[in-house]
């Protein structure tokens, strides 16, 4: 896994840490995601997913079939991303060593 360095983490404060995205219903793994700076995890920038094929407009689990967000483009950015449906997922801050180990 790499770190993507570009103007939206720059502008999110210049630091970013990868997380291990799950249903909250049936515990799966949907994909890892590189959060660019503080605060919830309100969407999910189809840039930023890895380890994942992002092609229909809504986020789903591959298990249980349970809707995770919807496909929208992020206004202020123009940025196509999920939003996400609160507590539809959890996560998991993956171990720096584990990235760079990959």
């Amino acid at each position: 896994m790499f770190m993507k360095k570009d103007t939206y983490s720059k502008a999110r404060g210049g630091w970013s840490r990868i997380l291990e995205i799950s249903c909250e219903g049936c515990s799966v793994k949907v994909c890892d995601y590189q959060k660019d700076g503080p605060g919830p995890l309100k969407r999910m920038y189809i840039d930023r997913m890895i380890n994942s094929s992002p092609a229909s407009p809504e986020l789903a689990c591959s298990a249980c079939k349970r809707i995770l967000g919807m496909r929208v483009v992020y206004e202020k950015e123009n940025r196509p991303a999920y939003r996400l449906f609160q507590d539809s997922v959890t996560k998991k801050i993956v171990p720096q060593n584990k990235i760079l180990a990959t």
